[in-house]
């Protein structure tokens, strides 16, 4: 039975215009949209007069002077990071110009997996280098605000969300989106990482997220349940296509998205490499030789 995930929810907002989203949150929306970031990506402000700025964005002078000029009057104290990507982190080069506050995230691209030796491909922000290192369960306070670090790896392996503890408040980045679930792309994305993280939220009280893209999730623990429902949707899927003698990726990413644009074939395909890393894993799948996007598959024995 197919996993309902919700509708895609129409954004109230306009490009270049600050809008108050929340009591002591603010929302700015880049103009970059596309398949992967819906109607752009969502930088948020929380407190008034000295205030945070979460995930400043693409590098877009016009997104940053939006950014600057709604500002006009209060100080920036401090920049928070979810994560590397290039839509959410290149941002802060820019803002460096127009404030001296420090940028706080878990660390530069692959963090997550550098200890562990991983090295992970370029396509993140790999000029991003934080001014303060966060670990998860640390506190980061302003003036009348405070969050927590919520150490959420997965989607990349530095993701962190951060919970506005006065307003019960989530800011997911991309770990949970408000509009479809994240592509989890191997090696720095990591799927078994995603659905820990995914169950960790379960065990927290938030009652709404603030994604980076898409609209405000007002049923949280209803929605995670969803995503991780999803994903084992698709592991079954797999396991099927295997069953059936689809024994390739590039085979299975049509007969899995059959409503999915071809263009789109190669990101789907990471995705269900990372599902399948993660079924090797568990001795669910055998692979002839080293798991990568062009092995072949069999059901373990």
């Amino acid at each position: 039975m197919a996993v309902e995930l919700p509708l895609i929810r129409e954004l109230d907002f306009n490009y270049g215009e600050i809008e108050q989203v929340a009591p002591g949150v603010r929302r700015l929306v880049a103009n970059n949209p596309s398949p992967f970031t819906l109607y752009g990506t969502g930088t948020y402000i929380i407190g008034e007069g000295e205030v945070a700025v979460i995930d400043p964005g693409p590098a877009d002078p016009g997104h940053i002077d939006a950014l600057v000029s709604g500002l006009a009057g209060e100080r920036i104290t401090h920049v928070l990071v979810t994560h590397t990507h290039m839509d959410h982190s290149p941002g802060c080069a820019l803002l460096a110009a127009h404030t001296d506050a420090p940028t706080y995230a878990f660390g530069p691209h692959g963090a997550g997996k550098a200890a562990d030796g991983v090295v992970v491909e370029e396509g993140g922000d790999m000029e991003f280098q934080p001014d303060v290192l966060v670990t998860d369960g640390q506190i980061i306070e302003g003036n009348g605000w405070s969050v927590e670090c919520v150490y959420t790896p997965g989607h990349t392996s530095n993701h962190i969300c951060f919970a506005y503890r006065e307003q019960k408040t989530l800011f997911t980045g991309d770990h949970v989106m408000g509009w479809s679930t994240s592509i989890v792309s191997p090696p720095d994305g990591d799927m078994a990482a995603y659905l820990d993280s995914l169950h960790k939220l379960l065990g927290r009280d938030d009652e709404t997220y603030w994604p980076t893209h898409g609209a405000c999730v007002t049923k949280p623990k209803e929605l995670v349940r969803a995503f991780i429902a999803h994903r084992a949707e698709r592991e079954e899927q797999i396991l099927k296509c295997l069953r059936t003698g689809v024994d390739t990726i590039g085979e299975m990413v049509p007969a899995m998205y059959t409503d999915l644009p071809e263009f789109m074939y190669p990101a789907a395909a990471r995705s269900v490499y990372a599902a399948i890393e993660l079924l090797v894993r568990k001795g669910e799948i055998d692979c002839d030789g080293e798991p990568s996007l062009d092995a072949r598959y069999t059901v373990a024995n």
